[in-house]
């Protein structure tokens, strides 16, 4: 799936707003910097979760890197960082999910892909080598939020104790 998108927008969310907004489900679960802002009205965090690792990594089909590598990004923030790092970089906006932007890997489309290290270690993906980026990273990257409804005291209830705010 290739999006052009640059702007943080209900991308990853809105399909699965709208069917627990429909009753379909009771919650779910994000990786919470990719939340849109604000939350749909009727849907709340009941939880965020301690997180691990909030490194961005980079994942590459081999390193060093050859000159004028492909790397995929879909964040205007890591392909600053990618510019000063390796001005010969060539920076490729993709988005979709991990299996999603890794086959773009596996393919061939893309030398490299930056992602968020917590989702790395949460898959235990180790097909390609990868190296951790020193640099800023999203506000609140390896916590998972859980979503439900406003109004659903319950669920409220039964995630206090993984909620770490």
């Amino acid at each position: 799936m290739w999006l052009y998108l640059k702007e943080k927008t209900n991308f990853f969310t809105d399909a699965i707003d709208k069917r627990q907004l429909a009753g379909e489900f009771r919650i779910s679960i994000h990786s919470a910097k990719d939340l849109p802002e604000p939350l749909h009205p009727d849907l709340t965090i009941v939880a965020l979760t301690k997180g691990i690792d909030p490194s961005d990594a980079l994942v590459a089909r081999e390193f060093p890197l050859p000159a004028r590598a492909h790397i995929g990004t879909s964040s205007l923030r890591r392909e600053a960082f990618l510019k000063q790092w390796r001005p010969d970089l060539i920076c490729v906006d993709i988005r979709g999910t991990i299996d999603e932007r890794l086959t773009l890997l596996d393919k061939g489309k893309v030398d490299g892909i930056v992602m968020a290290e917590a989702a790395l270690i949460r898959l235990k993906e180790t097909r390609w080598p990868r190296t951790r980026l020193e640099t800023e990273v999203a506000p609140l990257q390896g916590r998972l939020a859980v979503i439900a409804l406003k109004s659903d005291s319950e669920m409220k209830q039964l995630f206090k104790n993984i909620d770490t705010r």
